[in-house]
Formats: C-alpha cells, sequence, structure tokens
C-alpha cells in the first residue's frame, strides 16, 4: 500500500491529505476547481478550505480525477455526498478490481436514500464487485491537519479490507479502530450533522448546559433507532462515530453545520447563510433525506422532524423548542 488518491480538495481532504503522506510513497489529491489546483501546485496551501496548512512534498495535486486515480492502491472518497454518484460514474473506466474504496463523505444521497458506500458499491458494481470501506469518526479538519491526536473507525463488512486500511491510515497522531457495522456508522455520521444544526440553534437562542445535555442525549437515542432500523447495530452508536462524533459536532464552534444552526437560532434565514459558506453543510440535506428515510422505515425522529419544520417549512426555531417540549410525555 504505497499510492493513495484522495477524491475531494475540501477542508476534509485536504487534512486527511496531510496526515497521511507521510504513510505513503505517493499521494494524489484531486481538486475539483482547477484554480484553486493552480494555487495549490504553487503555494502547496488550500487558501480557500484550509488556510495555512502546507502540502507534504509527496503530495501530487491535480485537477483531472481519473489521473488522480491511476495506479492508486486506495481510493480515498472525500466529495459531498450529492457528488458521489456523479464522481464514481465519470471514475468508472479508471478504477481497478484490486483497488481498495473507502468512503469519508457524511450524507445520504436525496432520492434514493442510499448511504454513499451503496452508491459506491451500485456504481463501480458496473465493472466489478468494489472492496469497500468507510471512515469515520470524531475530527474537525483544522485540528487533524495542525497533527493533533484524533482516533476514528474504518468500517467495512470486509475484515481483511478493514485491517489493511487501518494498518495503512494509522500514525503517530491518527489512531483506527476497525468496526464491521458499516450502516451504523454512516447513519451516525450523517444524522450527527442534523442534531449538530439544532445544537447550534439551542446557542443562538442563548440556551445553555441542561439543553444541550438533553439534545445531544436524545439526539443519539433518535441516531441509533434509525440505525437500528436500518440493519445496524446499536452499539456502534455508542462509539467513536456516534457518540463521540455528535458530541464533536454539537459542541465545536468549528462545525460547519452548528453554525448554520447558530445564526438559524440568531433569526437569519437558511438561504443567506448556505449562500454566504465556502463549504458544505451536510446536515441541511441530510434532514430531508433522513425524513424520508424515517418514514420509509417506520422510524420517529421528533428532533430531525423539527429542523426539517425550520429548515423546509418555515418553523420559527422557538416554535419547533416548543413543540418538542409539548410532545406527549412517555418513558425514555
Amino acid at each position: 500500500m504505497t499510492r493513495l488518491a484522495v477524491i475531494g480538495g475540501g477542508s476534509w481532504g485536504t487534512a486527511l491529505t496531510i496526515v497521511l503522506a507521510p504513510r505513503f510513497e505517493r499521494v494524489r489529491l484531486w481538486v475539483y476547481e482547477s484554480d484553486l489546483a493552480a494555487r495549490m501546485v504553487e503555494t502547496r496551501v488550500n487558501d480557500v478550505y484550509l488556510p495555512g496548512a502546507s502540502l507534504p512534498a509527496n503530495v501530487e495535486v491535480l485537477s483531472e480525477a481519473a489521473r488522480c486515480v491511476e495506479q492508486a492502491d486506495i481510493v480515498l472518497g472525500v466529495m459531498p455526498s450529492h457528488h458521489a454518484r456523479r464522481l464514481y460514474s465519470g471514475l468508472l473506466p479508471a478504477l481497478r478490481p484490486e483497488m481498495l474504496f473507502v468512503s469519508a463523505t457524511k450524507g445520504l444521497e436525496n432520492g434514493t436514500l442510499m448511504r454513499v458506500s451503496q452508491v459506491m458499491e451500485e456504481v463501480i458494481g458496473q465493472s466489478f464487485a468494489p472492496r469497500v470501506g468507510v471512515l469515520s469518526g470524531p475530527t474537525f479538519a483544522k485540528e487533524v491537519a495542525r497533527g493533533e491526536p484524533a482516533a476514528i473507525v474504518i468500517s467495512s463488512k470486509d475484515e481483511e479490507l478493514a485491517q489493511a486500511v487501518q494498518k495503512a491510515f494509522s500514525g503517530p497522531t491518527l489512531r483506527l479502530y476497525t468496526n464491521s457495522d458499516p450502516i451504523g456508522v454512516e447513519i451516525g455520521a450523517s444524522l450527527k450533522n442534523v442534531i449538530a444544526i439544532a445544537a447550534g440553534v439551542c446557542a443562538g437562542l442563548g440556551l445553555g448546559a441542561n439543553t444541550m445535555a438533553a439534545l445531544i442525549t436524545r439526539g443519539l437515542a433518535e441516531i441509533t433507532r434509525l440505525a437500528v432500523a436500518a440493519g445496524g447495530q446499536a452499539r456502534t452508536l455508542a462509539g467513536l462515530a456516534g457518540l463521540g462524533d455528535l458530541v464533536l459536532t454539537c459542541n465545536g464552534e468549528l462545525s460547519r453545520n452548528r453554525t448554520v444552526g447558530f445564526q438559524l437560532g440568531q433569526g437569519r434565514k437558511l438561504d443567506e447563510i448556505l449562500g454566504g459558506m465556502k463549504m458544505v453543510a451536510e446536515g441541511v440535506q441530510t434532514t430531508y433525506a433522513a425524513m424520508d428515510l424515517a418514514a420509509r422505515l417506520g422510524v420517529e425522529l421528533p428532533i430531525t422532524r423539527q429542523m426539517y419544520a425550520v429548515l423546509r417549512e418555515g418553523r420559527s426555531p422557538r416554535e419547533g423548542l416548543r413543540e418538542l417540549m409539548d410532545r406527549s410525555l412517555k418513558g425514555e
């Protein structure tokens, strides 16, 4: 495992490139914006998504995705979820059965409601059956790029793949744990962004620690219900890809989704907030997909339902909070 291809030059893709580069002989990073890619080649810095963090010398920045994956041992996808199908479809002629595929994308595909690993299996499966794993856990890109210690999960039904990626990616500042429940990991990674928007709303409304503790705890309960209904395991949501990621994203000021919620709580409109953001807040689209998936599986998601009403139906954040508190009483 000497050659890594990273598909996606946002903050997380760039941070993973930086922290993983010492583990590989050659790393190629695909960046969508050709002008940004050109600047990164010259300056060795992603001045849009991760300013201040330099790329190691063995990283090659490319704006052609097919060239990026040539001869790669591991293909690491870090694109927004709504671009995954298009990108993997475009890469299909360049992909090979011996490659290992790892998804670090957090979100569900709108319409199909597929997890990103399912999208990969469906698209790449047109040519061959891919070996796919999922990378997730409590991480902020800036902190990973700075070399601060972090722990994440590599999840796959393919135990050999999980162990190979664990060995290839683990280093002095990044520790990987293996997991055999990609359903639970991907549902946890996706839905935590919805709860993080709600956490931001609470902070924007000036609410304190009591409210945040209740929100995180009940948010974890509804994420777990959905994951189990989808075929995942409850214990997965008690680990790094569930509780760990949820706590980080709900409390950390570096969270894009929490930032969206905070500004909603301050009275700003969603279109205005998103229009001023350079990076994608996956939780907005995931809220819509989660409600559709919950309806399909017959699962109740009260917090997600109120966030849907705030984001799509124009309900005020205070009214959404009141509706949550006025729900019929029940046991925990």
